[in-house]
């Protein structure tokens, strides 16, 4: 397969200004369509099938009055003060939301009694003109920003509600650009010129833009997060950058070694180039088999991170070798430190003591990390996930402010209600039933109040509340949501908040298992498939396993355990995401394969060489020990950047991912396999011979052979500054 990738880049390279052109072409066109036809976000938490969703669609169908989107003004008087006291100004406000585009009534909190013992407190509830999932964010943060300025002297104002805390829009944050700053840095050290440092950032943010465009045309065939581009991008420019690193630093070492520009550019594409191929290739699988969730929130983010990916490698082996043929020898331009002195031999290299010395002390090194592992991951054993609600939202936002307000005036439970909705339709059930049912309710224990039922118009459905006595993300609460299904019929169904990320969680649990699987499967066999054995990815299992277990563990004791919260800008304790936790396993099972096959593939072609399974260890680690590092520090900075983001679900993604890839760089990759390896010797490439003649055969770094006629890159160089004009 390297001849494949020679062969693209040759045609890139052959014809820079076309590949440039035609890169330019399809992203505007891909543009031009998503702002014509693309469609909008939408968080869609339902799990097919569920009780919750059952009911939500019931309500499309049946009851669409009932189906509207919904939001809640909370009021609140100043010391001393009642509601009573405020009443003209209440009603004031009230006329003013109603005028706010997408509002369609908003009920007076007099006459429907929603209004605390005290009158203090209380609430009126806004119908919007459509469900809250076609409204999209744009809209909510247009009503948000309107409701909370409406407070007076002695009349506090706020919105709140699922809907508004769901669809709260995102506070502005530069974190990413703080996280390209450090990653310039880190290319300016690297290769000490500032056009080298910046030719990888570049490729890596046209390759971003170039899926938001797609990212935002899937919009339109599916339901995609509002969540999907901000994680999608967080990889996308993690592995833009590596993956230009990768195979630019490989160019610049192949020049060095005294080839000309076309040759070290070819080498360059047929060795790194399809380590990058393959590599991205697993992080693609891996991201795209969210999809085993079936859940359509995780469909959509794995779909995107794929995406995004499957561009980032397009980028780095068409658009790569474009720019580094029309650059020539200018690649060295913007010299930042003296030049280097004359390259080190790799015996002299630290890198290469560094790897016979822990070849020569396996088993201390190999227990020793172990042992540091299980105890940075043994946290993750009393890993709790919830769903975050408004009362885990920054302290400053409305929607927390809301939910204070109404937590103080009706009881915690008042932010976790439950949707009760009974199809008569289908049980021919009548008035009586209903009200046997809501009784049924009323006893079960965790339950306060019932409220009254709605019936449709055409009188197929029932619709009413019911109030437990716990918050939204309490396990008391999903214990009665249990106990309630445990006594309503059939026909009857019970949907909610609490209810559908419920669901959500059993459905994960349910499918779990598989995802895992299939993704560590697949690896498997990608890896024995390339490196022609089976202890490398059985090894490399087990160590992605113990680095993702280690980012769990950090994120229990900062997170769920508050250690440290503070200083992320955090309140206190948070409960940690279940979708974060699924999402983090492919992003980084794949994301260890780029470092794993990048190591390994050196490895094997130095052991191919020599036959020496120590030597060729010391001098995997000695060619590619530097690279690891540099393209860690990257990935790394790029995601601890988005700790800075003001989103808790970010904070907790962007640390996750940076913890692991910081342990999986160095510890894992420069520690435990170069152990495992001195133990298993040459035990490390053995395959049956059975399974050797079935495998099909795939080469990543062993296209050092013949290289076909590239165009002279100084030439291309020269006749391009003609073509510029000065």
């Amino acid at each position: 397969m390297h001849k494949l990738t020679r062969g693209i880049a040759s045609a890139s390279a052959r014809h820079p200004w076309r590949t440039i052109t035609a890169w330019l072409a399809v992203t505007g066109a891909v543009f031009f369509l998503a702002i014509a036809a693309g469609g909008t976000f939408v968080d869609n938490f339902s799990s097919p099938g569920s009780q919750s969703a059952t009911a939500l669609e019931l309500l499309d169908e049946n009851f669409p009055e009932a189906a509207k989107g919904s939001a809640m003004v909370v009021l609140a008087a100043g010391d001393g003060t009642t509601l009573d006291d405020h009443e003209e100004t209440v009603g004031g406000v009230l006329d003013d939301v109603s005028g706010v585009a997408r509002v369609q009534s908003v009920a007076d909190p007099f006459e429907s009694g929603t209004i605390s013992d005290d009158r203090r407190i209380g609430f009126a509830v806004i119908t919007l003109d459509s469900p809250e999932r076609e409204i999209g964010k744009p809209a909510f943060a247009v009503l948000s920003e309107a409701v909370s300025s409406m407070g007076t002297p002695g009349l506090q104002v706020e919105l709140g509600g699922d809907a508004a805390f769901l669809n709260a829009a995102e506070e502005s944050s530069s974190h990413t650009a703080i996280g390209l700053l450090v990653a310039l840095l880190v290319l300016l050290v690297v290769f000490g010129t500032v056009v080298a440092a910046i030719v990888p950032i570049g490729l890596s943010l046209v390759a971003v833009g170039a899926s938001i465009g797609g990212i935002m045309l899937m919009a339109s065939t599916m339901d995609v997060s509002v969540s999907a581009i901000a994680v999608a991008g967080l990889v996308g420019l993690g592995v833009g950058v590596d993956y230009a690193l990768f195979i630019l630093a490989r160019y610049r070492e192949n020049r060095s070694a005294g080839q000309d520009n076309a040759r070290a550019l070819s080498h360059a594409m047929a060795t790194s180039g399809m380590a990058v191929v393959f590599a991205g290739g697993t992080v693609m699988i891996a991201t795209a088999a969210l999809c085993i969730t079936g859940l359509s929130i995780l469909t959509s983010i794995g779909l995107s991170t794929s995406l995004m990916v499957m561009v980032a490698v397009a980028a780095a082996v068409t658009l790569l070798p474009a720019i580094l043929t029309l650059l020539g020898d200018r690649i060295d331009s913007g010299r930042v430190v003296r030049r280097h002195r004359p390259a080190v031999r790799t015996e002299d290299s630290a890198w290469w003591r560094f790897g016979h010395h822990v070849s020569r002390r396996p088993w201390p090194y190999l227990l020793g990390s172990v042992a540091m592992l299980a105890a940075i991951a043994a946290p993750a054993l009393s890993m709790q996930t919830a769903f975050p609600a408004a009362g885990d939202a920054p302290a400053h936002t409305t929607h927390r402010h809301a939910y204070d307000l109404l937590t103080e005036g009706f009881g915690i439970g008042f932010n976790a209600p439950l949707m009760v909705v009974m199809d008569l339709e289908s049980s021919a059930a009548g008035p009586d039933d209903v009200a046997a049912v809501s009784a049924t309710i009323a006893d079960v224990p965790g339950i306060v109040s019932v409220g009254e039922p709605q019936t449709s118009a055409d009188g197929s459905t029932v619709v009413f509340s019911a109030l437990p006595d716990a918050g939204p993300a309490d396990a008391e609460t999903s214990a009665t949501i249990q106990r309630v299904r445990a006594v309503i019929p059939d026909s009857t169904y019970v949907s909610g908040i609490t209810a559908v990320t419920d669901d959500l969680n059993s459905q994960l649990r349910r499918t779990l298992p598989l995802f895992v699987g299939a993704v560590i499967g697949i690896s498997f066999l990608l890896l024995m498939l390339v490196f022609r054995s089976v202890a490398v990815p059985v090894k490399a299992a087990v160590m992605n396993l113990l680095s993702i277990g280690a980012a769990y563990g950090v994120l229990v004791a900062i997170f769920q355990w508050g250690w440290g919260a503070e200083l992320l800008g955090l309140d206190g304790p948070t409960p940690i995401t279940s979708i974060i936790v699924v999402i983090m396993f492919p992003i980084l099972f794949g994301l260890s394969m780029d470092y794993e096959v990048l190591l390994l593939s050196r490895i094997r072609e130095e052991y191919d060489a020599t036959g020496d399974n120590a030597e060729s260890v010391a001098r995997g680690l000695a060619g590619t020990g530097r690279i690891i590092t540099s393209a860690a520090l990257i990935m790394i900075a790029v995601f601890l950047s988005f700790v800075f983001s003001p989103v808790p679900s970010l904070k907790m993604l962007g640390l996750g991912l940076a913890t692991a890839i910081a342990i999986d760089a160095t510890l894992v990759r420069m520690v435990l396999v170069p152990a495992t390896m001195s133990l298993l010797g040459d035990a490390n490439w053995w395959l049956p011979r059975w399974l050797d003649r079935a495998l099909p055969v795939v080469d990543i770094e062993h296209g050092q052979g013949a290289v076909p006629d590239l165009p002279d890159v100084p030439a291309v160089a020269a006749r391009t500054e003609e073509l510029v004009p000065r």
